[in-house]
């Protein structure tokens, strides 16, 4: 049994090319056969009202000369207008064959997870730029991606690994005998999966909060209320860093339509953050304020600051301006801002960050709709 060949796939180029020639023939044979068949025609009606004999053999030879002038001038004009017009569509078509053929090519480089890719742009119109840029960006975006992913993996593996082995190694001097199985050793253990537990919900509560699953319980909230409520419970962790905490509350009642335990979670990690960026004797100072039809919330510090380099990365997954700093030595998870926007978002509202450099401070501003 023969099986058929498939026939063999034309390209865009190829295709445009072939579409090109035919409208070039098509468009030449008519002109070819409207001038054999129009002009003839008209020069006998011009001879006839001339005042010619038609039937004479003078004015048969003007129409045959006419007709062979022509038609071998239309031929020959036809033909070099073809020509040159086929020129210009094999160099048109080539470029525009290099251009899709590079766009395509960085397309399947990006798929094959290559992303530092880029395409030049064609200058042939700006639909054909506007796709190598649309390729060139998705190529950044995706390299940004995954240099976060990989940073958060291996942040991840760092964050799991200090906890893990503080419990693979007191189980083992459990075995040996070398500690006792007292409320020390307990308590170290209970520690060490505290954080791992909170590290897990943390995890969990971004990627609920950034695909639109967090759960929400909004009431009306009396925003200068909560503050006091907040900073009565990091009060004493400030007092033991010698660092001032201040308030500067609205004089009119803020009252915000919110989850009370998701937005004091914000403000908490906000403090926390703060307290850990800011230096014995520096002060941190939380402010409530109208703007129009919102309230703003502003966590002010007088600490290390954030350089423009790493201004737009503090609220990624994982990230620290310094990666000296880890969770143990007070660095936090690097999770707490990521999580604080993500809920400050599912309220209708923003987080946002702002410092003029090292040294200087930093402010966090939450904005969220009033009730």
């Amino acid at each position: 049994m023969s099986r058929t060949r498939p026939r063999a796939a034309r390209g865009f180029g190829a295709r445009l090319l072939l579409a090109q020639a035919l409208l070039l023939i098509a468009g030449a044979v008519t002109a070819y056969l409207v001038a054999s068949l129009v002009g003839p025609g008209l020069f006998h009606q011009h001879l006839l009202e001339a005042g010619t004999d038609p039937s004479s053999s003078e004015t048969y030879h003007l129409e045959m000369a006419f007709r062979d002038a022509l038609l071998v001038a239309m031929g020959v004009a036809l033909l070099v207008s073809v020509g040159a017009a086929l020129a210009v569509s094999v160099w048109f078509t080539r470029r525009v064959q290099r251009s899709t053929r590079r766009v395509v090519d960085a397309a399947a480089d990006v798929a094959a997870g290559r992303y530092d890719v880029r395409v030049p742009a064609s200058g042939l119109g700006v639909e054909l730029d506007r796709m190598s840029s649309t390729i060139n960006e998705l190529g950044a975006r995706l390299e940004q991606v995954e240099g976060t992913r990989r940073r958060m993996l291996s942040d991840l593996g760092h964050e799991l690994r200090t906890p893990l082995a503080t419990v693979e190694a007191h189980l083992e001097a459990l075995e040996d005998g070398v500690v006792a199985a007292d409320a020390a050793t307990f308590a170290v253990l209970r520690s060490s999966t505290h954080r791992l537990r909170r590290l897990a919900d943390d995890l969990g509560a971004v990627s609920r909060a950034q695909e639109g699953r967090l759960e929400l319980h909004p009431a009306r909230v009396d925003l200068d209320a909560l503050v006091d409520d907040v900073l009565a419970t990091e009060a004493a962790a400030f007092e033991a860093r010698g660092v001032t905490l201040r308030t500067d509350t609205s004089a009119a009642t803020l009252a915000v339509d919110a989850d009370p335990e998701r937005i004091g979670q914000v403000l908490t990690n906000l403090l926390r953050n703060a307290l850990r960026h800011t230096p014995a004797g520096g002060t941190v100072t939380v402010r409530t304020a109208q703007d129009g039809a919102h309230a703003v919330l502003h966590v002010v510090d007088d600490g290390e600051g954030i350089t423009a380099e790493h201004l737009p990365h503090v609220f990624e997954r994982f990230y620290r301006a310094d990666t000296s700093r880890t969770a143990a030595d007070g660095g936090g998870s690097g999770i707490g801002l990521t999580i604080s926007r993500a809920i400050a978002e599912a309220h209708g509202g923003t987080l946002t960050a702002r410092s003029h450099g090292a040294g200087t401070g930093a402010t966090f501003a939450l904005r969220l709709p009033r009730t």
